[in-house]
């Protein structure tokens, strides 16, 4: 057996440790920064009590909440603080949470807000968040929630369980926005297995993003039920008249209570439960969608909702053969992605690019809002004095029910002779500049009279042959032939409509192998954008006209001036509405895509061989 010589030399071995643990974790940093956050229920039943608790990572003091005049406070607050260390790469990190908690009873119906409240941490101040809470009545059947729960629990009907879809508005404008929730309603809380929601045939879906469903209390038809929303979308319909929003099936996993003859005075306590699978069905929706009014404006190309639009130019100022960008930004709510970029008229001699596209949104349940960045870039050749019209931009709002035009201010540019040897407008000189006097001068080159060497002069016997005169006529046949040719193509080149016409078809040809590209990579989204700009591009070009200017009434009248027939105008058409539907359909089968894309170069070669200028 070994003895211990001293056993007063223990507790100085557990200090060392002690003070170890204070320097890996009492000194570590902390990885967070302070936190400080309100919660309580969304919603609560009259009579019924909650928690209110706020919760802070860091050890604070002198917690001050504001007062609650609709609420009765049964007690708090109650502390409990939570240590928490964790190790990352070989570093050490320490947590406090400390929580405060109240108990609440409201005092009546309604919906109600409890104001932020404030805590010291060592010499800063903190606030955290305030909250609304919704008070419902009390349920018809007089029982508490605990109650109806229980209750519940052995039984299963329609009334009990049910899903809802919710439509904000049954009556729309063309393109205007609405709001389509799925709702659960339930006696308790219960699971879902699988769903099948509607399909949205004829409307433009966008997702409402819903990170963390959580059960709420909602009151619906004078009874309380826990609900939660299994799907929000904002659904923009893409035509007119009647449109039908078909049912949608969920099943649901609901715990049922089994109760059993009890055998011992333990199987008082203690209930066996069995899940029952439960078909949900939703009920169909209608919706009519009214024809915008008349009276568009010349700039309006389908855009609904509320905007706003400013514009700026990059310089007022160039030299010429650098680059000038007009930036135009459109803010606003509604069907921004669907909305065409507004002209910008550039000069004639100023060389135009496609213009760079950035749209960013946010899908609320207020409909998609955010904003859309269109650069136009143009490289002016030729130094002078330019005008570029205003921007303009048109909408329908859907509050006033009328078109809206939005303008810019013209931008007026100077443009200065470029460096030497770039092109710059024909300039008569009068030599009248001293520098070009100078210039002229250094031209000169003087007669050489010494160190001169003469040969005599050798017969030639290649004058007066026929391969003399040849020498002489050949050339000049080129170059009336040459002058013939180029003269007809600088004269075609100067027909930017006839230019503009012929390009068509090869700048189309460009847009669908991008597309090629991105049907490869199942990018659906882009691979319909795409599409879509070939097609309205090649139309635009084909048709000489801007294109801001087509639009799905005009394309048709525009076509038939040209002898198109109607199967390949509809042809046209289907692509179109195709597209502008599937971007933003749920899903879209990779099949139906190949087809759409090989539809579309059907079409474009048999426009092509319809329309020759």
């Amino acid at each position: 057996m070994v003895r211990m010589k001293d056993n007063k030399q223990m507790p100085g071995g557990k200090w060392i440790l002690f003070f170890l643990f204070l320097f890996t974790t009492g000194l570590a940093a902390r990885a967070n920064e302070i936190s400080f956050k309100a919660s309580a229920p969304q919603s609560v039943v009259m009579g019924e009590q909650f928690r209110l608790t706020y919760v802070i990572n860091a050890e604070g003091k002198d917690l001050r909440v504001q007062e609650m005049p609709d609420f009765e406070v049964l007690m708090g607050p109650s502390q409990s603080t939570s240590y928490s260390t964790s190790w990352v790469n070989g570093k050490s990190t320490s947590e406090t949470t400390v929580s405060y908690t109240y108990i609440l009873m409201p005092k009546k119906e309604g919906t109600f807000t409890i104001a932020p409240a404030t805590i010291k941490v060592k010499d800063a101040t903190y606030t955290s968040n305030g909250l609304s809470i919704k008070v419902l009545p009390p349920d018809k059947s007089g029982k508490t929630t605990a109650e109806r729960v229980q209750s519940a629990s052995t039984t299963i009907s329609d009334d009990d369980f049910f899903v809802r879809m919710i439509v904000s508005k049954h009556d729309v404008y063309e393109q205007e926005g609405f709001l389509v929730t799925f709702k659960l309603y339930a006696a308790r809380p219960c699971g879902i297995n699988g769903v099948k929601f509607p399909e949205f045939e004829g409307f433009m879906a966008q997702e409402i993003d819903l990170p963390n469903k959580q059960w709420v209390q909602d009151r619906y038809k004078d009874r309380n039920y826990f609900t939660v929303d299994l799907r929000q979308v904002v659904l923009y319909p893409q035509r007119t008249g009647d449109l039908t929003i078909g049912k949608g099936t969920y099943d649901a996993v609901i715990r049922v209570s089994t109760p059993q003859k009890a055998r011992s005075i333990f199987d008082d306590f203690f209930d066996s439960y069995r899940e029952v699978n439960k078909q949900l069905v939703s009920s169909p929706a209608t919706i009519h969608v009214k024809p915008l009014p008349s009276g568009k404006p010349a700039s309006f190309s389908g855009a609904v909702g509320s905007y706003s639009m400013t514009a700026r130019i990059s310089a007022n100022q160039v030299k010429a053969n650098d680059a000038v960008t007009v930036n135009v930004q459109i803010t606003g709510n509604g069907n921004i992605k669907m909305a065409k970029n507004p002209e910008v008229t550039f000069p004639n001699d100023f060389e135009i690019y496609d213009p760079k596209v950035d749209t960013q949104t946010k899908t609320t349940t207020a409909g998609v809002s955010g904003t859309k960045t269109i650069e136009y870039m143009a490289i002016p050749r030729y130094a002078g004095d330019f005008e570029i019209p205003s921007v303009e931009f048109s909408y329908f709002d859907t509050k006033s029910a009328s078109y809206k035009t939005l303008k810019s201010d013209a931008f007026q540019l100077h443009v200065e002779k470029g460096e030497e040897g770039a092109a710059s407008a024909p300039v008569v000189s009068n030599f009248a500049n001293k520098e070009s006097v100078k210039y002229l001068g250094q031209d000169i080159r003087f007669l050489k009279t010494r160190g001169i060497h003469f040969s005599p002069k050798r017969e030639e016997v290649f004058f007066g042959t026929a391969l003399y005169a040849m020498s002489y006529l050949v050339p000049l046949l080129l170059f009336i032939v040459f002058f013939i040719v180029y003269r007809k193509q600088i004269k075609e080149n100067a027909d930017l409509a006839r230019v503009r016409t012929k390009k068509a078809n090869k700048i189309a040809v460009k847009r669908l192998k991008n597309a090629g590209k991105l049907l490869q990579a199942q990018q659906k989204e882009a691979f319909y954008d795409e599409v879509m700009r070939a097609l309205w591009g090649y139309l635009s070009d084909k048709l000489n006209m801007p294109l801001s200017s087509l639009t799905k009434d005009n394309v048709e009248a525009e076509l038939a001036k040209y002898g198109v027939d109607e199967a390949l105008t509809r042809d046209f058409m289907e692509i179109l509405n195709t597209c502008e539907f599937a971007r933003y359909a749920p899903s879209q089968a990779s099949d139906a895509m190949d087809k759409l894309y090989e539809q579309t170069i059907d079409a474009i070669g048999k426009m092509e061989n319809t329309i020759k200028k």
